[in-house]
């Protein structure tokens, strides 16, 4: 049993990752409480956690080439237990966000690289699939009782235990990380500077762009820092980190081409099946996480529900994407990654317009629960191929740089979708909001104005009764309070339905991205090698 102790600490890492965002989606109301603060905010922190791994994935498993991977490992875990232990103790938001969306996040940048190397590095053959299937599948636990277990803490005792906890998590790996057998690069990179610099700032510009989209708005300025010829300076931020994307991508080329050591490799974006790969990767965290961030406002702002009551109606989801995506192996035998994607793609779409007509003011629990575990069907049979599907694109030399691209598309996804269906969340509660406004006889011209200039200064997403109260201190007569708090109710239930049937739209355009995908079955050990 020896051998599969490494198996034990890096499965654990695995399942500490995905286990640390289940709980801060889960936990959105109550950190807006205790933070003081809008949902905004916490989005936000959400994003900016997700966007530091994406900017800085590709880094992470470059330096692990130059230290060593299980020295990256053990020093990323470090990193990672401080941010724990800061995000645990955080007295005001500035510092959670230090502490869990950058150093938790840089911790994570040195593990998940290090960790896809150290699998490959201490079994061989039939064993490495089975460490693969096992990681896989705490990935998929921790999605499935992360609601849970962080959804009960939060309800009925504290989310800062979950953080503290992993601290003793961390401390104990540390002690135990020499069982894992070093992975020595076969060579020494340098580290691209340059390369580091723009691919960070370009992604971080575009993020921010859509992040703040919402509340600085696309085109007309709302609640704007600054404008650009009279335009919200949303699509500028965007266009300017474009703009450092493609200087980062001409930059690496000319490196390339030089026979000097690229941050990335673009030839690779050459091999049409991990291109595909890396694509339906971004997408399918753009949607789950687009989905994770909308559907807790709904249960908590909307429905009133606990952060544990949420994460039992989380649960269908969680519990089929595990089984769904452990049926991967299985499933491999009798179709090619093409088919079961497109089957996967087939499911979501039926599941994400299921959610739209179970999004009411009074919910029905068996038709919402049934849409989230269709849901997670859907998504388990995407992630049951695409990790397969990107590490058999290239040769075995070649893995460890694209197991950095494929956690940079995972979380680059995870970061837009997180900002780009809240903004579209964001901007669909205003226009509705104002619509209703403007419509509603109970509601004199001199409130109308008031509440319109209210809602250019700024809008989050808040339950009725706070608008009720805010309503009633700002001295309206009965009447015109009842019609502000119906026209914000409609208001909640078609942003909330618009977010999700983005999703549907993104899942659409999904299909499109398939069609390089292999179409024969792959092993869970055999390369295909660079060629297209």
């Amino acid at each position: 049993m020896k051998r599969w102790r490494a198996l034990a600490v890096l499965g654990t890492a695995q399942f500490l990752m995905v286990l640390d965002t289940s709980v801060m989606n889960v936990s959105i109301s109550r950190l807006v409480e205790d933070f003081h603060t809008d949902v905004t905010s916490i989005q936000a922190v959400i994003t900016l956690y997700t966007l530091v791994m994406a900017a800085f994935m590709i880094t992470g498993g470059k330096l692990g080439d130059m230290a060593g991977r299980r020295r990256a490992f053990a020093v990323g875990l470090a990193v990672y237990g401080v941010g724990s232990a800061l995000t645990a103790l955080a007295p005001a938001l500035w510092v959670l966000t230090l502490g869990w969306s950058v150093i938790e996040g840089l911790g994570a940048t040195l593990v998940l690289p290090a960790l896809a190397a150290l699998v490959a590095g201490a079994y061989r053959g039939r064993e490495r699939a089975i460490a693969y299937g096992v990681i896989g599948g705490l990935a998929g636990a921790g999605i499935a009782v992360g609601p849970l277990i962080g959804g009960w803490v939060t309800t009925y005792l504290t989310w800062r235990l979950v953080f503290a906890a992993e601290v003793v998590v961390v401390v104990a790996m540390l002690a135990c990380v020499r069982w894992i057998p070093d992975s020595p690069p076969s060579s020494r990179p340098r580290l691209d500077v340059v390369g580091v610099v723009l691919s960070a700032a370009g992604l971080a510009l575009v993020v921010l762009g859509v992040l703040q989209s919402g509340a600085w708005g696309w085109l007309r300025p709302r609640h704007v820092p600054f404008t650009v010829l009279g335009y919200s300076p949303t699509l500028f931020v965007i266009a300017a980190g474009g703009v450092l994307l493609w200087l980062f991508q001409a930059w690496e080329r000319r490196r390339e081409a030089r026979g000097r050591d690229p941050l990335v490799r673009f030839s690779l974006f050459g091999i049409p099946p991990l291109r595909a790969g890396l694509s339906m990767l971004l997408a399918q965290n753009l949607i789950l996480l687009g989905l994770f961030f909308t559907v807790p406002l709904y249960l908590q702002i909307v429905q009133g529900f606990n952060a544990f009551q949420t994460g039992l109606r989380l649960l269908p989801t969680s519990v089929t994407m595990l089984v769904s995506a452990l049926s991967g192996p299985a499933l491999g035998r009798i179709a090619g990654p093409r088919t079961i994607v497109r089957s996967g793609l087939a499911v979501l779409l039926i599941a994400t317009l299921w959610l739209i007509s179970a999004i009411r003011p009074d919910i029905d629990n068996l038709s919402f629960g049934a849409a989230m575990a269709v849901l997670g069907l859907g998504m388990g049979l995407l992630a049951s191929q695409l990790g397969n599907v990107t590490q058999s694109s290239v040769a075995e030399a070649e893995r460890g740089e694209a197991g950095g691209l494929q956690y940079t598309a995972q979380n680059l996804g995870s970061s837009l979708g997180t900002a780009l269906i809240g903004s579209l969340l964001i901007g669909a509660l205003v226009s509705v909001f104002t619509t209703r406004l403007e419509g509603d006889p109970r509601i004199s011209d001199a409130v109308r104005q008031e509440t319109g200039v209210a809602v250019e200064g700024g809008v989050s997403f808040v339950s009725t009764a706070q608008v009720k109260d805010a309503a009633e201190r700002s001295g309206l007569s009965p009447q015109e309070t009842d019609a502000v708090v119906d026209a914000y109710t409609s208001a909640q239930i078609e942003s909330l339905k618009a977010a999700v049937l983005a999703t549907s739209g993104i899942t659409l355009v999904g299909f499109a991205f398939t069609r390089r995908l292999p179409t024969e079955r792959l092993t869970a050990t055999t390369g295909q090698g660079a060629a297209p």
